[in-house]
């Protein structure tokens, strides 16, 4: 069953990949990079490493997708010339990658390395109750901060970034 998870989460990482590269317009770039990062942490929730995870989300999916969107609506993409990397390659580039990715499924399922076994717990639950009790008790406003600070900068990109209609 995790296996199967497993394989499923990143099969849709690998597409998910590949849309960052493959889409022409860099909004939804960027949304394909957010479902990639979202796999990841499902992937790390299937190893048993639920705080990598929450990590995962809070960094990554958070704070640098925020970022990624600013500085796309800073950019102002609609008037930019954009040019393809590989004029007329796309599809033999496409086939190359797909293939790369099912010989090294391949070699991961073959290989006895990775195997689903069940994780070996170390005790280390508590630690992470301690620091996300830690957190969200005894840090909990410089984390609301950060997080309205976010959103500002959000908001600030999207006044910024919009054209004006007079």
């Amino acid at each position: 069953m995790d296996q199967g998870f497993f394989l499923l989460f990143a099969t849709v990482s690998v597409i998910a990949a590949v849309m960052v590269v493959v889409a022409r317009n860099p909004v939804h770039s960027a949304l394909a990079l957010m479902a990639c990062f979202l796999q990841i942490s499902a992937i790390f929730v299937l190893l048993g490493a639920p705080l990598l995870a929450v990590i995962q989300i809070f960094v990554y999916v958070g704070a640098i997708m925020v970022l990624f969107l600013f500085v796309i609506m800073m950019i102002d993409v609609r008037e930019a010339v954009l040019q393809r990397f590989l004029p007329g390659g796309n599809l033999s580039a496409l086939v190359l990658l797909v293939l790369l990715g099912i010989e090294m499924l391949v070699l991961v399922l073959r290989s006895g390395r990775f195997s689903v076994t069940e994780p070996v717990a170390t005790g280390g639950g508590d630690q992470i109750r301690q620091l996300s009790t830690t957190l969200f008790a005894d840090y909990l406003l410089p984390f609301e901060v950060a997080s309205v600070i976010l959103l500002a900068a959000l908001i600030g990109a999207i006044v910024l970034a919009r054209k004006e209609s007079g």
